[in-house]
């Protein structure tokens, strides 16, 4: 057989027939244009057929197409539980049912569900199982990664709907973070240490929405104390990253600390969004004007203009029904300091 018929036997066939892709590109054209869901569908389909014209490499091509079913399926997933909140748990497969920390992360996942949230976890083994069998297999999401070793999915979570393997880390990282309303890392190796950098750096740098990062380690174990130190020796005393960074983590040692910690960071803040140069933080309760005094003289140095504002929704936020309601602290967010505004929303917490 020639190299160009076996081409032709290995190539994938698309799902649709070229009629149907004809039809629904056809449709697509024709939507409206202030129809932001079309509009967008019609960059993305600008997007392939510039890829097309590029000439890139088959394997480039393949990498593409890949992320984009990975992602594609995995948004379809979780979209029809946008209504719960989920804890993305990550921590070591090696991790034996004897050790305590695995016995925490079973009693953690199991405390955080009675809570009302989800739990995300790799869906492997050690830590990853303890989570999903505390958690129940109705509450727990696996997002696996094709790996030659320990990463099977664990019983609790195999032949779930809600289990999702990947190829690639980028993707499956995406989704930790994206769907996350907390994250809590428990002892591991070198991939809980890359997944728990990745979520600081993203928190850091202002391309994640604020959440709780609660570091989990067993009483008597000093994994996380001597991982700080580490921190503050090597990154903050060098001047590598500021002291109000350090407010992005929190260390804990049981079960009740790590869902009370969680629960206060939610008590008065909700959510935010950001409008132009403007932040909205939404709040499930309001302050008074005595409170918003004293943010202004305590919190001045986040904003890059004017002041900070008691108000009801912008106009870009009315898109969102659910939340028009909730009132808001607008400012003009500097951006220079994820620690600072965390600290923030530690302070409205705690009024």
């Amino acid at each position: 057989m020639n190299m160009a018929s076996k081409s032709q036997q290995t190539r994938p066939r698309p799902s649709l027939s070229k009629e149907e892709l004809l039809q629904q590109i056809s449709v697509l054209l024709e939507s409206p244009e202030d129809d932001m869901h079309a509009a967008l569908m019609k960059e993305l389909l600008a997007g392939v057929l510039k890829i097309h014209d590029a000439h890139l490499d088959l394997l480039d091509i393949k990498i593409l197409n890949r992320a984009v079913k990975e992602l594609r399926h995995a948004f379809g997933v979780f979209r029809g539980y946008h209504g719960r909140q989920k804890i993305s748990i990550f921590g070591s497969a090696r991790t034996p049912s004897d050790d305590p920390n695995y016995q925490l992360a079973h009693r953690f996942a199991q405390a955080i569900v009675q809570e009302g949230f989800m739990v995300i976890t790799g869906g492997a083994d050690g830590i990853m199982r303890a989570a999903q069998e505390g958690a129940g297999r109705e509450n727990s999401f696996g997002v696996n990664i094709m790996l030659p070793f320990e990463q099977g999915p664990n019983a609790t979570i195999a032949d779930d709907p809600k289990l999702i393997t990947f190829k690639y880390f980028f993707t499956r990282k995406l989704m930790f973070q994206k769907e996350a309303n907390a994250i809590a890392l428990f002892p591991g190796g070198f991939g809980t240490h890359d997944e728990g950098f990745e979520i600081l750096t993203l928190a850091q740098t202002g391309k994640s929405d604020p959440q709780p990062i609660i570091c989990l380690q067993a009483p008597g174990c000093d994994y996380w104390d001597d991982w700080s130190s580490f921190v503050t020796k090597q990154l903050l005393q060098r001047n590598l990253i500021n002291e109000a960074d350090l407010s992005l983590f929190t260390i804990v040692n049981s079960v009740e600390a790590a869902v009370k910690h969680i629960l206060r960071f939610y008590r008065r803040y909700h959510s935010i969004r950001f409008v132009g140069r403007q932040l909205a933080m939404r709040l499930k309760d309001g302050i008074s004007a005595q409170q918003l005094d004293l943010i202004q003289e305590q919190f001045g140095d986040l904003l890059s203009e004017g002041k900070f504002e008691l108000r009801g929704p912008l106009e870009e936020e009315l898109d969102e029904p659910g939340l028009r309601d909730l009132p808001r602290l607008a400012f003009s967010f500097n951006r220079r300091s994820a620690g600072r505004l965390r600290q923030l929303i530690d302070h409205l917490n705690g009024l």
